[in-house]
C-alpha cells in the first residue's frame, strides 16, 4: 500500500494499535489488486431495502386493514404479514434464479435455485447478465437479490386488497405460491435483466411501473371478477373500520417509497438516486391536491381516504419515471395520477360493476399504466445517459411507442396467467369462503380470532 493509501493505514495504526495495523498491512497488497464493494452505494442500498420491506410490514398491512370492516381486520393484517415470509422462501428457492438468472428473452435459469453459487464472491461488487449489455454493480449480489426480494414481496401483497373480506386463505397461500414463480419473476426478467426481451426493446421501468403496479393490479382485477363481489356489496354498509390505520399504513408507504424509488438507482452516487427521490417526493404532493381538489369540487368534502389514496396514486405513477425526468415533469405525473386514481376507484368501478374491494386495480393498475406511458414522452436523455449511449433515453413517439408495447404485454401475460392460476387453484382446494364464513367474518372463520 503506497501514498494516501499508506498515510491511511499510519493514521490508523495510532487508533487501532501495532497489532490490528499490522494485520490490514499485510492484507494490504491482496485487497489493493481486488475490486471491492463501494461502501457507500452498499450503506444505501441496504437502508432502500429495508425501506421497502417497511412497504409492506408494516404499511400495507396498516393501509389495508384500516379499510376493511372490523370482523375481517386481523385476516388481511395475516395476508400481508403471511406474504413476506412465504415470497421470502420462494425468493430464495426458485424466484431470484427465475427473475435474474442468465437463461435467455423470456425467463431465467435454474443457476441460482436455493441461491446456488451466492458465496463464490459474496464480498465483491457483481455484474448482472454477460456480454455488452451486462449491467456493472458495486454493491454485493446478496445486498442486491435482498433488494428485488422486498419488490417481489410487495406485489404480491398488493394483489390481496382487491380480493379483501372473501378468499380462503389457504387458497391465498396456493396462489401466491403460483403467481410469484410463474408470473412475476419471468416478468421481473423482461424487463431488468439485459437478457430480457423488453429491456432489450428499450422499454423504461424504472422501479416497477409494469413488473410491480401493472402486474399487481391487473392480478388483483382478475381474482375479483373470478371470485365475484361480496356479499352485500352495493347494499350493506362497508365503511372502513378504522381509516387512522390506513393514514398511518400511507405513511409509512410514502416513506418507505423513497428507497423503492432512488434506491432502484442500485448506488448512492451520480446523482440519479437524488433527482429520483425529489421527483417521488413531487409526484405523491401533486396527486394528493388533485385528487383532493378533484373530490372536493364531485362530492363537496375533500375525504381522508381519498388524500392517503392519491398520495399513492402519485408513488405508483411516478415508480416507472423516477429515474428518467426531472422535477416538471414529476408534477405533471402526479397531478395526472391523481385524477386517473379518482376515477379508476370510483367512476370506472361504477360502470363496469367490479367488487375491486380496496381499488388495487384502480390505483396501482391504473396509475401503473399513467407512469409507464407518460415516461416515454417526458424522458430527459442526460438522466439515463452512459459511455456507450451518452443521449442516454429520451422522450419520444418510438420511445411512446415501447412503453405502450410493455404495458400491452404485461397487461395480457398477468390477466391471462393469473386467471389459469385462479382457476387451478379452485379445482384444487376451492377459492372462496362460505356465506356463513364470509358474513361471520375471516378473523374467526379462518384464524379462530377477533379484535375486542
Amino acid at each position: 500500500m503506497i501514498g494516501k493509501e499508506e498515510s491511511t493505514v499510519k493514521r490508523m495504526l495510532a487508533r487501532c494499535g501495532l497489532a490490528a495495523a499490522t494485520l490490514m498491512l499485510a492484507a494490504a497488497p491482496a485487497l489493493a489488486d481486488d475490486p471491492k464493494v463501494d461502501t457507500g452505494d452498499a450503506a444505501w442500498m441496504l437502508t432502500s431495502t429495508a425501506l421497502v420491506l417497511m412497504m409492506t410490514v408494516p404499511g400495507v398491512a396498516l393501509f389495508y386493514a384500516g379499510m376493511v370492516r372490523k370482523k375481517n381486520v386481523l385476516a388481511t393484517m395475516m395476508q400481508s404479514f403471511f406474504i413476506t415470509a412465504l415470497v421470502t422462501v420462494l425468493w430464495m428457492v426458485a424466484g431470484y434464479s427465475i427473475a435474474f438468472g442468465e437463461g435467455g428473452a423470456y425467463y431465467g435459469d435454474m443457476s441460482r435455485l436455493l441461491l446456488s453459487g451466492i458465496t463464490e464472491s459474496w464480498d465483491k461488487p457483481f455484474t448482472l447478465g454477460t456480454g455488452d449489455s451486462a449491467v456493472a454493480f458495486t454493491i454485493p449480489e446478496s445486498v442486491f437479490l435482498m433488494f428485488q426480494m422486498t419488490f417481489a414481496i410487495i406485489t404480491a401483497a398488493l394483489i390481496t386488497g382487491a380480493i379483501a373480506d372473501r378468499m380462503k386463505f389457504s387458497a391465498l397461500v396456493l396462489f401466491i405460491t403460483l403467481w410469484t414463480l410463474l408470473v412475476y419473476s419471468p416478468i421481473a426478467h423482461w424487463v431488468w435483466h439485459p437478457n430480457g426481451w423488453l429491456f432489450a426493446l428499450g422499454a423504461l421501468d424504472f422501479a416497477g411501473g409494469t413488473v410491480v403496479h401493472i402486474n399487481a393490479g391487473v392480478a388483483g382485477l382478475v381474482a375479483a371478477l373470478v371470485l365475484g363481489k361480496r356479499i352485500g356489496y352495493g347494499t350493506e354498509n362497508m365503511s372502513p373500520f378504522n381509516l387512522g390505520l390506513a393514514v398511518i399504513g400511507a405513511s409509512l408507504l410514502w416513506v418507505g417509497w423513497f428507497g423503492f424509488n432512488a434506491g432502484s438507482a442500485g448506488s448512492s452516487g451520480g446523482g440519479r438516486a437524488g433527482m429520483a427521490m425529489l421527483v417521488t417526493q413531487i409526484a405523491a404532493g401533486g396527486a394528493v391536491l388533485s385528487w383532493t381538489f378533484a373530490e372536493w369540487i364531485i362530492k363537496g368534502k375533500p375525504s381522508v381516504l381519498g388524500a392517503i389514496s392519491g398520495a399513492v396514486a402519485g408513488l405508483v405513477a411516478i415508480t416507472p419515471a423516477a429515474g428518467f425526468v426531472l422535477p416538471g415533469s414529476a408534477l405533471i405525473i402526479g397531478v395526472v395520477a391523481g385524477l386517473a386514481g379518482l376515477w379508476g376507484a370510483t367512476a370506472l368501478k361504477h360502470a363496469l360493476g367490479y367488487d375491486d374491494s380496496l381499488d388495487a386495480f384502480g390505483v396501482h393498475g391504473i396509475c401503473g399504466i399513467v407512469g409507464a406511458l407518460l415516461v416515454g414522452f417526458l424522458a430527459y436523455g442526460p438522466l439515463s445517459a452512459t459511455t456507450a449511449a451518452p443521449d442516454g433515453s429520451g422522450g419520444s413517439m418510438e420511445q411512446f411507442i415501447k412503453q405502450a408495447y410493455a404495458v400491452g404485454a404485461t397487461l395480457i401475460f398477468t390477466a391471462v396467467g393469473t386467471f389459469i392460476l385462479l382457476k387451478v387453484v379452485d379445482v384444487i382446494i376451492g377459492l372462496r369462503v362460505s356465506e356463513e364464513e364470509e358474513r361471520e367474518g375471516l378473523d374467526v372463520t379462518l384464524h379462530g380470532e377477533r379484535l375486542n
